[in-house]
């Protein structure tokens, strides 16, 4: 598979998360990776459900058996990146650490995906999305005024503060490596890019325009021309009409142009308003409020579930999801010259161990060898 990430050769020695999404995204984008797990050699073609581990075989390596061990090592050689979620410490002890690996390949770029970092008191800690973005402070701010905070699925930790920053160090990582010759560890943590994710929001308090108080602030529900509102039907329509124009022509789109309110950033009528514009949505349907806005810049959207999205003219007319049996989401961004694309269907832990191999020069003979020896566990 071609893209702008051609000839970048990734070794994804698998976790679950953030690390596999990553490798996702480089795989889609034309990066040659192979995900090492757990598996069977003999396991068949058949797709299965997990869509982040599509665009790249999956090879049943033994991480645990010399001839395992060894075999990594030297696909390292050839490589470009070792991308790893695991513990601080866990490759280390299997003898694939960043030590271990350099001496193999000093240019290699050595990806770690971790909640709370490689060092410091909690490296040795498990946790989920959930966990780092509290310690980070990104969950404190999602929820409404007087309820606990609600956290936003996985997407702020695992994939934002983690996929995401891992994938721009990787690849920041592999330009320097390409100038200096110098392979480099990119320390990933969910707690620090999630907490980067809140840069805006340290801004704002710094000058005194965001308060700790959650659902009394611009963006978190306490502005009544930012938020979410049921409708007759029991459907939803978001609104973020942020600046003025947006906000005449949401007014007019309520009815309300003409009539004397307050000003749009009186914090102290800022209740009271949104419970007005709430009594005003909820006298129409969804349809009917899609209708009204439909050709209006006044920022307001319905609603969609994931399941509607996929179907909707929005996406479709850009066909932002594949519905091919199964629904996915296309590759992003889009690149005009050399845009990334779905290379094959997630498969079967194991189930590409011959192919992904023999891509990387180890051949049938080998890879027979190799299986006597205990590497494919």
């Amino acid at each position: 598979m071609s893209g702008p990430l051609d000839g970048l050769k990734v070794i994804e020695l698998a976790g679950i998360g953030p690390s596999p999404y990553a490798c996702m995204l480089l795989a889609d984008f034309g990066a040659d990776v192979l995900r090492i797990e757990r598996g069977d050699v003999d396991a068949d073609q058949e797709p299965t459900w997990d869509l982040v581990n599509r665009s790249r075989p999956s090879v049943a390596v033994d991480l645990k058996s010399d001839a395992g061990r060894e075999l990594i090592l030297e696909l390292c050689e050839q490589a470009d990146v070792l991308i790893e979620g695991f513990r601080p410490g866990v490759t280390e002890r299997l003898g694939l650490g960043p030590l271990d690996v350099a001496t193999r390949n000093p240019t290699l770029v050595y990806g770690r995906m971790t909640g709370y970092g490689q060092d410091g008191p909690l490296a040795q800690r498990a946790g989920h999305d959930i966990n780092y973005i509290a310690v980070s402070g990104a969950l404190w701010p999602m929820g409404r005024r007087g309820e606990r905070p609600l956290p936003p699925l996985n997407l702020v930790g695992d994939f934002g503060g983690g996929s995401m920053f891992l994938v721009f160090g990787v690849l920041a990582a592999v330009l320097s490596a390409r100038a200096t010759g110098e392979g480099q560890v990119v320390d990933a943590a969910m707690v620090d890019g999630s907490a980067s994710l809140l840069t805006m929001t340290h801004a704002m308090m710094n000058a005194g325009f965001w308060h700790d108080e959650r659902g009394t602030n611009l963006l978190d529900s306490g502005a009544p021309f930012y938020e979410v509102y049921e409708t007759s039907d029991r459907q939803y329509m978001a609104v973020g009409a942020i600046e003025s124009k947006f906000y005449d022509a949401l007014l007019q789109g309520l009815g309300l142009n003409g009539e004397e309110l307050a000003a749009q950033f009186d914090r102290d009528a800022w209740p009271d308003m949104k419970e007005r514009f709430a009594s005003i949505f909820r006298q129409k349907s969804r349809d009917e409020w899609t209708g009204i806005f439909a050709d209006v810049d006044a920022c307001v959207t319905p609603v969609l579930s994931s399941r509607e999205a996929a179907h909707h003219p929005y996406n479709t007319a850009r066909e932002v999801f594949i519905v091919d049996g199964v629904v996915q989401p296309r590759p992003a961004p889009r690149l005009s010259r050399s845009p990334g694309a779905i290379g094959q269907a997630p498969g079967k832990p194991g189930s590409g161990t011959r192919s992904g191999l023999a891509s990387w020069g180890v051949d049938e003979r080998r890879q027979e060898a190799l299986r006597a020896q205990g590497a494919f566990g």
